[in-house]
């Protein structure tokens, strides 16, 4: 009995001993280049507890006072995500060099994270760093994406804009949601110079979790119309929240995994075209290797040119359902944003899901090859069997 007892107490202790919080950067380090004198420049470090214990970000001490920092959620369970949200005031020219050291209950020593640039009065403007084309106007992105936002936070993501007309421009967004803000750096940008604009999303205004999307739109002039040449597609990923959850509980919650016939997929899902077809369809498997009934309580896309159809949202132990994915290539040429899957569920190791969508092109190409071959067969054919 006191050897049984002895081994027990052993394989607790060695439990407790390889529970362990992971601190992880996405980028330890981040470069900003040119940032306008005196207008305050935002830097988001994206961070992830990759242990198997609770991450606990105690403190951030910033090496300038010129920094100020933000940590919306200090506590990270196993495998989730964070951010870091550090403010640099900017009001001293020239090349600039700042840390933060992080703290946390991973280990005695502080993680650095770093950032550098340069202050000047008026940056330069590369056309080439901006792709999206609105005429007199050049732009970042028309795409901005708030990843694994927790109640609370508030991320920050900003876009470049360059004025290449004649005349001083006056950005501003159109139709805003109540839960996005925008500042405008500066508030009129000069002729043959750019500025920055930046939105913050406040969470707590986002009503439920999972995928929120709204389409804003960047007057380019005075009474400007919306259009989808000045559209901005804006999404955020709101995850649940898991509080008061003990090992003993992490150890029988619901484990989603995800199957394509016998494979286990990660993040990304496959499509080849067959017969010129203009909607490919696949079924994978969701299944529940966990010892609680799991509730998916979400399952959106980013992409009007995606379908998806769930058969069951509560899936029982070692149970499974169907997801059913269509894809219109028709469509998908004529979109917007990244063609993907997101699935929420109550998983507390991965609450949030997301399955990249691939149309293999070069199978589309060799379908569509095929089938003109097979029509040109078929009109020989029928040449032959006139004459």
């Amino acid at each position: 009995m006191k050897k049984i007892a002895s081994i027990i107490i052993g394989c607790v202790a060695s439990l407790v001993a390889v529970a362990q919080p992971q601190f992880k950067a996405e980028a330890s380090q981040l470069r900003l280049g040119e940032i306008v004198f005196n207008t305050p420049k935002t830097v988001t470090f994206s961070v992830h507890n990759t242990g198997n214990s609770n991450l606990i970000i105690k403190e951030v001490h910033p090496s300038c006072g010129c920094v100020k920092v933000d940590v919306p959620t200090r506590s990270l369970l196993p495998g989730n995500t964070g951010q870091i949200v550090a403010v640099y005031d900017a009001k001293v020219m020239g090349t600039f060099y700042r840390e933060l050291a992080v703290y946390t209950n991973a280990q005695e020593e502080p993680f650095y994270l770093s950032f550098d640039g340069r202050v000047v009065e008026t940056p330069a403007v590369f056309t080439s760093d901006l792709p999206v084309d609105m005429g007199d106007l050049k732009l970042s992105s028309n795409v901005i994406e708030f990843d694994d936002v927790h109640k609370g936070d508030k991320p920050v993501a900003e876009l470049q804009v360059a004025n290449l007309s004649h005349y001083p421009y006056t950005p501003q967004l159109m139709h805003l949601p109540p839960y996005l803000s925008a500042e405008y750096y500066p508030e009129v940008i000069p002729q043959g110079q750019s500025g920055r604009i930046r939105l913050t999303l406040d969470s707590s205004k986002l009503l439920l979790n999972g995928l929120s999307q709204a389409n804003i739109y960047l007057a380019r002039r005075l009474g400007d119309r919306v259009c989808d040449e000045n559209e901005i597609v804006v999404s955020a990923v709101l995850l649940p929240a898991f509080r008061d959850l003990t090992p003993e509980k992490l150890a029988t919650a619901p484990h989603l995994v995800l199957m394509d016939a016998d494979e286990m997929l990660d993040d990304e899902v496959t499509f080849v075209p067959q017969d010129n077809k203009k909607k490919l369809v696949k079924v994978l498997n969701l299944t529940n290797i966990g010892e609680e009934p799991l509730t998916v309580s979400t399952v959106q896309v980013w992409n009007r040119a995606i379908g998806v159809s769930l058969s069951d949202r509560v899936i029982a132990p070692h149970g499974t359902a169907k997801l059913k994915i269509t894809v219109d290539t028709k469509v998908l040429p004529k979109t917007k944003g990244r063609p993907r899957v997101l699935i929420i569920s109550d998983d507390p190791r991965q609450s949030k899901t997301v399955l990249n969508i691939i149309v293999n092109q070069q199978a589309t190409k060799s379908a569509e090859k095929w089938s003109i071959q097979k029509t040109m067969k078929r009109i020989k054919g029928w040449r032959s069997t006139k004459e």
